[in-house]
């Protein structure tokens, strides 16, 4: 059971473990935290025993109360049951503290629970309960409600709905935002500006001081306005709007820019809007969702648009995360201050200079920031590897959803693909034209034309560029292939040219080098740029194969492949990998029990 630091109840459950200061200083720690900092998704999971156990009501287990950083007081009541195995901050507190994992939710084509010790994440995802009691088998989403009409007839707890609104204070003491339209008067007291005055317009003769209070304070010129309503001295609001205020309604002014007598064209976002396909950070996916749906409801009943939604689907990508290096003494520290053995190289320089052993502390991985000392020049990048490396990288680390870990390693991997790209390519050109096709490059050809167009558009470009890889490969195999290229050259340069259309919204500067260069070579001639050239289709006819590689297996481990036709029987299969020599070698001297067929991919035999 988590509590918040600021729960009212926190130092009542310091128990007789000398908890007592451990838990003090916590609560004084996370205080001096802001509530933005504390709900930030890459957050540092931090937490205390309280040394207090409380009693699971439905199970009878008995559960230890921690503080945890992360739990706000003014959601719910301040307090969450922790379910480590099923949500990625309960994972990580767990993890870190070494608290007990049970996993109650396994996915549809699960049969067993994973070990605890074997889990790398949580598991978010929709399933079938386990280890649940009397709930054992439901769906999870049925079994949310069965256990709260279960805890009400219990009369042990009851359903309800929390909310974390809270009102918005949308002024800032900066300059960069929009003018408060406000004017006070000694007279008349708050007066908003007439509207034939706005837009308010920001003064240019504004001294930035970096003493604090906004700078528009310092603009005389600014300050002083006529009343709107006595026309005596008056002065103007100093303030400015929250950013927020504005990209709470950006898009509706994107469907008409230049509209000079409203603030965006009513036909025009009836044409446009709602957004389908919205992009942003997480670091946006509440307040910013929050604060557009709220904007488009409200002028949507001052009757200026017809609809409801502001954006029809959503796309939040995750953050780019390295591991960071810090030194208690010195704080956040660059690679290259990082000795051999993992200690700071600044420290030994203090070691050699005092004769005195200094403490060090390794760091760990997390969101790359300018402050913390973790981020990858660019520049630096670009140079080495070139610009298509650094993005074909980023695409293919992680989906775009969740955070990318940033590894050199990785960086030296695209670019090694990209390379073989090369090589490939320069020298199919060089070879001559026919007119021959092939039912095997076919196949290959189609599938990952339909692999990577679908999941394109389901932005999974990491497993978009997993299938290029695998294409690339097949390529060069059928390149190899004795005769290949002499009888069918215009069906491998077709197959070539499929790859670079595919691969060029991942490495568009590379693509556009080679399909450039192949434009004398190709049969039809290359003129136009790669970035005009249709999308290829793929044939389905095409990929419905008439042979079939089945991988034999004998008591679980691979000892064979063998090539069927796609409808044989179970009975034929079992003659042609019994009658296989590899096989048959590790049959000898063994009794067959049984064999398990799992039609066009697999054959286990189960032998004694």
């Amino acid at each position: 059971m988590s509590l918040a630091p600021e729960h009212p109840m926190a130092e009542k459950l310091i128990g007789a473990r000398g908890q007592g200061s451990r838990v003090k200083e916590f609560i004084d720690r996370v205080k001096k935290q802001s509530r933005t900092a504390r709900t930030e998704a890459l957050l540092e999971k931090e937490g205390v025993f309280t040394g207090s156990y409380c009693i699971n009501p439905l199970t009878g287990r008995r559960m230890p109360i921690y503080l945890a950083n992360f739990v706000l007081m003014e959601y719910g009541t301040g307090a969450v049951m922790a379910v480590p195995a099923h949500d990625q901050r309960d994972f990580e507190f767990a993890k870190k503290y070494d608290l007990p994992m049970i996993v109650v939710i396994v996915s549809d084509n699960s049969q067993l629970p994973t070990p605890n010790s074997q889990l790398t994440e949580a598991y978010i995802d929709d399933g079938i309960m386990v280890n649940s009691g009397q709930f054992n088998g439901m769906k999870n989403r049925d079994a949310m409600e069965a256990i709260v009409k279960y805890l009400e007839e219990k009369n042990i707890g009851k359903k309800t709905v929390s909310y974390k609104l809270r009102d918005w204070g949308v002024s800032r003491q900066r300059y960069w935002g929009c003018p408060i339209p406000i004017i006070y008067c000694d007279r008349c007291g708050i007066v908003p500006a007439l509207e034939k005055d706005l837009p308010v317009i920001l003064p240019e003769d504004v001294k930035f001081t970096g003493q604090g209070a906004s700078p528009l304070a310092q603009s005389e010129k600014f300050i002083k306005v006529k009343c709107p309503k006595c026309g005596k001295e008056a002065k103007r609001e100093t303030d400015t709007m929250d950013t927020f205020v504005d990209s709470s309604w950006y898009f509706l002014r994107y469907a008409s820019p230049k509209e000079g007598n409203a603030p965006f064209d009513k036909e025009a976002a009836k044409y446009w809007m709602p957004v389908d396909q919205y992009i942003g950070g997480v670091e946006h996916a509440v307040l910013h969702l929050l604060y557009s749906r709220f904007f488009t409801k409200a002028i949507r009943d001052l009757g200026l648009i017809d609809f409801d939604e502001p954006f029809l689907n959503l796309l939040t990508q995750g953050m780019v995360c390295k591991e960071t290096y810090s030194c208690s003494l010195h704080g956040y520290l660059f690679p290259e201050e990082v000795a051999d053995n993992h200690l700071c190289k600044r420290c030994l320089d203090e070691v050699a200079a005092e004769s005195q052993a200094l403490t060090v502390t390794i760091g760990r991985t997390e969101k790359m920031s300018k402050s913390k000392k973790n981020v990858v020049d660019p520049d630096s990048l670009i140079n080495t590897y070139g610009a298509d490396t650094a993005r074909l990288f980023s695409l293919f680390a992680a989906p775009p959803e969740k955070d990318l870990e940033w590894s050199d390693e990785g960086v030296e991997g695209a670019s090694r693909f990209l390379n073989r790209v090369w090589r490939l390519v320069t020298e199919v050109r060089s070879q001559e034209s026919g007119v021959r096709s092939d039912s095997e490059l076919n196949y290959e050809m189609n599938k990952v034309i339909k692999k990577v167009t679908e999941d394109m558009e389901r932005f999974h470009f990491n497993t978009a560029i997993a299938a290029l890889m695998e294409y690339v490969n097949s390529l060069y195999k059928y390149k190899d292939k004795p005769s290949a290229i002499s009888y069918q050259p215009s069906a491998f340069l077709n197959a070539v040219e499929t790859l670079l259309i595919l691969l060029s919204p991942f490495a568009p500067h590379l693509c556009e080098e080679l399909w450039s260069g192949m434009a004398c070579h190709a049969p039809t001639g290359k003129k136009e740029s790669i970035l005009k050239t249709p999308w290829p289709s793929y044939d389905e006819s095409a990929l419905k194969k008439e042979e079939a590689l089945v991988v034999v297996q004998i008591n679980g481990k691979v000892r064979g492949r063998i090539s069927v036709p796609v409808d044989i029987s179970q009975e034929d299969v079992e003659k042609i990998a019994l009658a296989d020599k590899k096989v048959a070698e590790w049959l000898a001297g063994k009794e067959i029990k049984k064999m398990v067929y799992v039609k066009n991919k697999i054959l286990n035999v189960v032998a004694g």
